[in-house]
């Protein structure tokens, strides 16, 4: 157990919680400030999000997009790196402590813990419907959308084979649309002439909606060319109509049942349980309503950020859940911690400057919206790639995603497509 007492003459102790976006924005932000920095990540590695949903889709291989921790933060010698899950915070003693027993004293603490999918009551439909969020649940999603076609191949029954063939994304968000559009283009373009029985081609991928629209956050003509395009793909978009049922065999929506052996959930998100760590308000999604200035209430020295706050955004609404808004908290979190050290204690309001929104859907179609001008087609695609080519980390990764995708783009080919960690009913499947 560590010795929560802190010696005189020491520099102050901060604590970040979580080594996403925000958390190592701050990090990164602390390295030359006089303060011992603590970050702890029940996973090794910080992920780019962003694209997650092409490594379920066959599209990049995990090492494209994940980085680890501790090799991003080697060069700062006031920075600790610790691998371990938080599992509760002592805002009295000012200690937080792990699952494996050990107590870390802060004087400030940063939680950046970040979200997990929602079913909105239904937790049982997980198994049969996993989210996208950790490289694990996209291994999984990538492993069933291959392993389905594989089934398929050697499956005698129409009925059953038709069901294999059939792709349910629930949630026509960015990562819906996304997923959406790279199934249909894997099936239609990557796997033409790869099987003997089967025709991929005629694979149905259903984009199902409880809204009016997809891409609810974006100008309606984006949404509208959004829903041509996924057509256009071969996507079946239904909207207005909730799901009511997940199984193993399918889902149920809009009073009718449609057989699927691969669902995929993204339509929301349920926060970290930092609010219960701290006893303070929550919004629905369980994300901590914090102070003007990203403290949590009644906490002074705690600041809670990324997917993990809510956040009013002034006159303007709620600060999106997207990776730069984590960022600029970040950013903001580690000047006021500055600003402290120099004994300027005035609250420090965040602002949140919203760069737009982008979704791309399948290989050669995007929309953009920058507010001042909306793109869509081909050269938003373009825009869209150079944008998350540009927040990639290192020149390696960089140079190795522009390649893969340049290469999809001109032969369809997609070279990540392993099937991975099969379990027991798989490998007895295609024995």
């Amino acid at each position: 157990m560590t010795d929560t007492a802190k010696p005189s003459n020491t520099p102050r102790r901060v604590v970040i919680v979580g080594a996403g976006f925000g958390g190592l924005e701050a990090a990164n932000s602390l390295r030359n400030a006089d303060v011992d920095v603590t970050v702890v990540d029940q996973r090794n590695h910080h992920l780019f999000q962003p694209l997650l949903y092409q490594v379920a889709t066959s599209t990049l291989a995990t090492s494209e997009i994940a980085w680890p921790i501790r090799h991003l933060l080697r060069k700062y010698s006031n920075i600790k790196t610790l691998l371990g899950t938080v599992k509760s915070v002592d805002t009295n003693a000012r200690t937080i402590s792990t699952a494996d027993g050990e107590v870390i004293p802060y004087d400030t603490l940063v939680l950046a813990t970040g979200a997990r999918h929602a079913y909105f009551g239904h937790d049982d439909w997980e198994p049969f419907a996993p989210g996208l969020k950790t490289l694990e649940d996209a291994t999984t999603i990538r492993r069933r959308i291959l392993t389905a076609f594989e089934k398929a191949e050697r499956e005698p029954d129409p009925k059953r084979r038709e069901a294999l063939l059939t792709f349910v994304i629930i949630g026509a968000g960015p990562t819906g649309v996304e997923v959406a559009g790279t199934i249909a283009d894997l099936a239609r373009d990557t796997l033409k002439g790869e099987f003997r029985v089967i025709d991929p081609a005629t694979a149905k991928v259903i984009l199902i909606e409880g809204g009016d629209r997809v891409l609810g956050a974006f100008a309606p003509d984006l949404s509208a060319y959004a829903q041509r395009a996924l057509e256009k793909l071969g996507v079946q978009v239904h909207l207005g109509n909730p799901v009511m049922k997940c199984t193993a065999d399918g889902v149920e929506y809009a009073g009718k049942f449609v057989g699927a052996a691969t669902i995929i959930w993204a339509a929301g998100v349920q926060a970290s349980p930092a609010a219960k760590w701290l006893d303070v308000s929550a919004d629905r999604a369980g994300r901590v309503v914090v102070n003007d200035d990203l403290t949590a209430p009644g906490h002074p020295d705690i600041f809670v950020i990324g997917d993990t706050a809510t956040v009013k955004n002034g006159d303007k609404g709620m600060v999106p859940g997207i990776a730069p808004a984590a960022k600029q908290q970040g950013i903001h979190v580690a000047k006021t911690i500055k600003a402290r050290l120099a004994g300027d204690n005035t609250p420090r309001p965040f602002r949140y400057r919203h760069a737009g929104d982008l979704a791309t859907i399948g290989k050669r179609a995007a929309v953009t919206d920058f507010g001042f001008i909306k793109l869509k087609g081909y050269v938003a695609w373009w825009l869209w790639g150079l944008a998350h080519i540009y927040f990639l980390i290192g020149v390696r990764n960089r140079l190795a995603v522009a390649m893969s995708w340049l290469w999809i783009s001109v032969s369809g080919a997609r070279s990540a497509r392993l099937i991975t960690q099969k379990d027991a009913a798989e490998e007895d499947h295609l024995k």
